[in-house]
């Protein structure tokens, strides 16, 4: 395994990678609570923490994935099961066709800055993406929604909406096992992403707790009746921005889950596209951020990534329909177009959290302990990564 030096770093401009050759830099962390559904704010308590590497708890590691195989098959066994809310109403609502869930290729090309327009024009198959980083402790499986469109029905109805729209959007949810020596690890938490905001959750008698952050609520469990029927993480997404939260939560996600229009999402062996809607058992495949000309491999191809932080997306015309920009506003008249503005998941950031930018992907192990409490918690995070593609660590 490869120890990383425990350091606090921001990848604004280069993603990675985030460990620098050299000796231990100690840092302190202010203490901090959030209510739920509201921005946090750094407290006035500050904690010196030890300058030690390595720390973490004694567990067993037979659930460790040394094989791609065997990490593509916790990936797997724990893919969330996903409500996606639908809104079929608004200029660029393509009749809710919209708010699915698809690839950042559906449309055959690499090319970010056509995908607007293109929405229209092809089917979304349902694909979500995936990485998975580990330690000896723990193993974190981060999983990516893509959209081809963050949009606006012209209407503020929802948490955290608002009016503008933009080519392309990815929001996910990092999943948090614990490597206990069976065969597909023990779920501890997850942190979701909407928008700048992450939140945190975990399942009904669990024994993680708040720590410099608050947990958000409880994460649900929801079985696949495409597979044995085991609890999976279950999330739900807002329509139209597509932020993602713990399903049950949202008062109003709680409401269309139980009667209004929606897809669920459940993880299978085919790539399905919804009927309509209204669709409740759509089928997605999982697929590995570093695949072969996949996501990561592709980072500075400029078709596809404007910058290594964030996809390629435009406001230009749209032949087939509204451009990006016309649903922000009832009537004629066009709202704002936000370009590049979605980022991949290794620049996924919380504006006011403590870690770094990207550390959801890049650096979990050092987010998870900020965020949360635990019985045997070490007194600095355990950076000994044994897979972490995203900084070359791959043994």
């Amino acid at each position: 395994m490869r120890q990383l030096p425990y350091r606090h770093v921001d990848f604004t401009d280069v993603p990675v990678p985030f460990a620098a050759p050299g000796g231990i830099v100690a840092t302190s962390r202010p203490h901090r609570f959030r209510a739920p559904l509201t921005r946090r704010r750094s407290l006035a308590v500050t904690a010196a923490l030890a300058a030690v590497c390595g720390a973490g708890l004694t567990q067993p590691t037979a659930a460790h994935a040394d094989a791609a195989a065997d990490r593509a098959a916790l990936a797997q066994w724990w893919a969330p099961v996903n409500f996606q809310d639908v809104d079929s109403t608004g200029e660029t609502a393509l009749g809710g066709k919209s708010d699915y869930i698809t690839s950042y290729d559906y449309d055959g090309d690499l090319n970010g800055r056509n995908n607007w327009e293109n929405t229209s024009q092809f089917p979304l198959a349902a694909h979500v993406y995936y990485s998975v980083v580990q330690t000896p402790s723990f193993s974190y499986l981060l999983y990516t929604y893509f959209h081809p469109r963050d949009w606006s029905d012209g209407v503020l109805d929802n948490y955290q909406e608002d009016l503008t729209e933009h080519e392309n959007d990815a929001e996910g949810v990092l999943v948090v096992v614990a490597n206990d020596g069976s065969a597909h690890g023990l779920l501890k938490a997850a942190i979701t992403v909407a928008h700048s905001n992450f939140y945190s959750w975990v399942p009904a008698g669990g024994d993680f707790t708040s720590g410099q952050e608050s947990v958000d609520g409880t994460l649900k469990l929801q079985g696949d009746p495409h597979d044995d029927g085991h609890g999976r993480p279950f999330t739900t997404q807002q329509p139209n921005t597509h932020a993602a939260w713990a399903e049950g939560y949202l008062s109003q996600e709680r409401s269309q889950y139980a009667s209004g229009d929606g897809i669920v999402y459940y993880p299978g062996a085919t790539a399905e596209v919804p009927s309509g809607s209204d669709d409740r058992d759509v089928q997605y495949t999982l697929t590995d951020v570093f695949a072969a000309n996949g996501m990561w491999a592709n980072r500075t191809l400029t078709t596809l990534f404007a910058t290594t932080n964030n996809f390629a997306g435009d406001d230009g015309s749209n032949p087939y329909g509204a451009t990006c920009g016309a649903g922000g506003v009832l009537g004629p008249a066009n709202g704002a177009c936000d370009t590049d503005a979605a980022n991949p998941p290794w620049a996924w950031d919380d504006g006011d959290d403590l870690p770094g930018r990207g550390y959801l992907a890049t650096n979990p192990a050092e987010l998870v302990w900020d965020y949360f409490d635990w019985p045997g918690k070490p007194s600095a995070p355990d950076l000994a990564y044994t897979w972490d593609q995203y900084n070359g660590i791959t043994s």
